[in-house]
């Protein structure tokens, strides 16, 4: 049954190469033999959309941005109503697409549940603030609704709590390189979206700090596009004072290639509520290539970091604490190589995507054999 499943996986939210998505889950499908087609913002992110080969076909759609929104949730409907009778399952990424494919009898769809939506309308701009927490608790009741419908996949078990149903966890492991550098040398890095929420500001003052503190031996490459005009200006400013490098997006091979050798990776989220109950991904990624992660005190991320020795953790918002602590790393390299292999080792056993993939293959088996409309 494997070789003939067909998988229709939609996002208007997420870059077209978002590393779960494009890199990890997808990835795995085609090389368990199933068909994909991908539907993604490839024009709005200036990417062509790729030709059919390996067994994925791709299909462009527009972008969900600020209050822009309807307009790309219309055009995932009208597709997923052409294209979804012809696929095993359906798997979306987005929150608003799961209101947005309502009625259309989708049966074998199944949500990705990646972050905590109601908890990250309280930092949206683009929504009133007078309709957050009203929009959020309404959001709550809504989930609660879906998963009576739809099949769940959760990123975080820490999730869980929010629903009533047991629902298939597929964590955000990541890939684990067989061989790396040692950690080390003067070279700070950061990888992922730049907002203020996570931290884009205080990652700049960081690289001042540090820049000034090592007599400008430390830099910071910071990899990631920036989502709003603050984090575009600070990354402008500190790349004009010549403390950081910015890279903006680059695809997932580039982006871990230079995390390898680095010094530490930054992870400076801020304590909001939709982080609090989620795993920051670059820090698994850090630590994964044997690089140190300096992050805030989240939940996930210091329990991780803690249980392994495999960085620092510092308090929210002290750009002060961070750069001191990547000043100490500099001073000290046998030990941020010894933090990198220590949390490297942890990674290989916990969250390697060598065994999360299987995992996440065989969910989408189940439901297609549950749901399928074409078996």
């Amino acid at each position: 049954m494997g070789a003939s499943l067909r998988a229709l996986v939609v996002t208007v939210v997420h870059h077209p190469e978002d590393s779960r998505i494009r890199h990890r889950e997808i990835s795995a499908l085609l090389a368990a033999g199933w068909q994909v087609t991908y539907l993604a913002p490839f024009a709005a992110h200036d990417l062509p959309v790729p030709e059919v080969a390996g067994g994925l076909t791709c299909v462009d759609l527009p972008r969900a941005s600020g209050r822009d929104r309807l307009g790309a949730a219309r055009a995932a409907r009208a597709s997923v109503r052409q294209l979804a009778p012809d696929h095993d399952v359906v798997l979306v990424h987005d929150p608003e697409l799961v209101p947005a494919l309502a009625g259309l009898g989708v049966r074998h769809l199944v949500w990705d549940v990646h972050e905590d939506p109601a908890g990250a309308l309280v930092v949206k701009d683009w929504l009133p603030a007078a309709l957050r927490r009203p929009v959020a608790a309404a959001w709550r009741g809504a989930e609660r609704l879906v998963e009576r419908r739809h099949h769940l996949l959760l990123a975080e078990h820490a999730y869980a709590g929010r629903f009533r149903r047991d629902h298939a966890v597929v964590p955000n492991a990541v890939v684990v390189p067989p061989h790396v550098p040692p950690a080390g040398g003067a070279r700070l890095v950061h990888v992922g979206n730049l907002t203020l929420a996570r931290g884009s500001e205080t990652m700049v003052e960081v690289a001042r700090l540090a820049h000034a503190a090592s007599d400008g031996a430390i830099t910071l490459d910071v990899v990631g596009p920036a989502r709003d005009e603050a984090s575009r200006s600070a990354m402008a400013a500190g790349a004009a004072e010549g403390v950081l490098v910015w890279h903006g997006f680059q695809p997932a091979d580039r982006a871990m290639a230079m995390v390898d050798g680095a010094l530490a990776g930054l992870a400076l989220l801020r304590d909001l509520p939709n982080y609090r109950g989620s795993m920051p991904t670059k820090v698994v990624e850090y630590l994964a290539h044997g690089v140190p992660a300096i992050t805030t005190p989240l939940p996930l991320a210091r329990d991780l970091v803690e249980e392994c020795r495999g960085g620092v953790v510092v308090p929210f918002d002290d750009p002060q604490a961070a750069a001191d602590a990547a000043v100490r790393l500099w001073r000290t390299p046998d030990e941020a190589a010894a933090m990198g292999e220590r949390g490297r080792d942890l990674v290989r056993e916990r969250y390697d995507w060598a065994k999360g993939g299987p995992a996440f293959v065989a969910a989408l088996t189940e439901v297609a054999a549950a749901r399928s409309p074409r078996l």
